[in-house]
């Protein structure tokens, strides 16, 4: 071991002498203007995160501003599938440059470097967190007021990495009706207290089914308890999503962007509402 210079700064080493906490933030490209790190988050998988996110992203650039997503599940991205890219990301010496959707939507995900979309990505925690944190510090995000983080479910190596490489001013948990929510959430807001992220509040998926038919709204899985649970862990409630099949449609046709009616638009007007009023 080298001598210690008592210059706790420029040191990685975790000793007992250390003075100043580990500093595991990255730094973006040089060529990068980001204004607000939001991610998306859920304690288990199946729950809609990665929709969440698109409409997220959809709700806020339909409100005229400039917006990218991060595909962080690198394992399952979907986010090109919603929006229909299938192109490949270009890059030089500088940098690599996000894809941008129909509507022009910055997105960066492995499956747009991969030499084909299907191809499954087999890799250990250390590669995976790698790339994600690649993702902030390589890609030119060249004018992103709101940049989404779409994280794989759970409390592993890459929510680990987000919150502690990436300046995440929040994040959103995504939940489900079913009873075994407060768990789950209660593991994601855990974890976010443990890393000091904020906790923007929760959207609730798969709420209710509107039959076309009669107009009622039928609890497919079962009643909520979205009220209890955010209650107990002292957070909001921002939204409640429908089973739609419109917004199915839309996904699998790589047209999300050009859903009719976006689920999340009031869920967006009041995070622009906040990010204003903390200026």
């Amino acid at each position: 071991m080298a001598e210690c210079n008592h210059d706790c700064s420029s040191c990685s080493s975790n000793c007992g002498d250390r003075t100043a906490p580990l500093d595991f933030t990255v730094a973006p490209h040089k060529w990068s203007n980001v204004k607000h790190v939001i991610g998306i988050v859920s304690g288990k998988g199946g729950v809609g995160k990665s929709l969440v996110t698109s409409l997220m992203a959809c709700a806020m650039k339909e409100r005229g501003n400039t917006v990218g997503i991060l595909d962080a599940d690198i394992t399952g991205p979907s986010i090109p599938k919603a929006f229909g890219i299938h192109e490949k990301a270009m890059g030089n010496n500088d940098g690599i440059f996000p894809c941008q959707s129909a509507t022009g939507i910055d997105v960066m995900s492995v499956n747009l470097l991969l030499p084909n979309e299907t191809d499954p990505v087999v890799w250990r925690g250390s590669m995976i967190a790698n790339a994600v944190k690649q993702f902030w510090s390589d890609v030119i995000w060249e004018d992103d007021e709101y940049l989404f983080v779409d994280m794989p479910p759970g409390t592993g190596d890459v929510p680990l990495t987000v919150f502690q490489s990436l300046p995440v001013e929040g994040i959103i948990i995504v939940t489900s009706p079913q009873e075994l929510v407060s768990m789950i959430v209660g593991k994601a807001v855990k974890m976010a207290e443990m890393m000091n992220i904020p906790i923007l509040g929760l959207v609730e998926n798969y709420s209710y089914f509107r039959c076309p038919d009669n107009g009622k709204d039928y609890k497919i899985f079962g009643e909520s308890h979205i009220d209890e649970v955010a209650a107990s862990y002292g957070v909001k409630v921002l939204g409640r999503m429908p089973i739609d099949p419109k917004i199915a449609a839309a996904c699998d046709a790589g047209r999300i962007e050009f859903l009719e009616e976006n689920p999340l638009m009031e869920v967006a007007e009041a995070l622009e509402k906040k990010f204003a009023e903390e200026k």
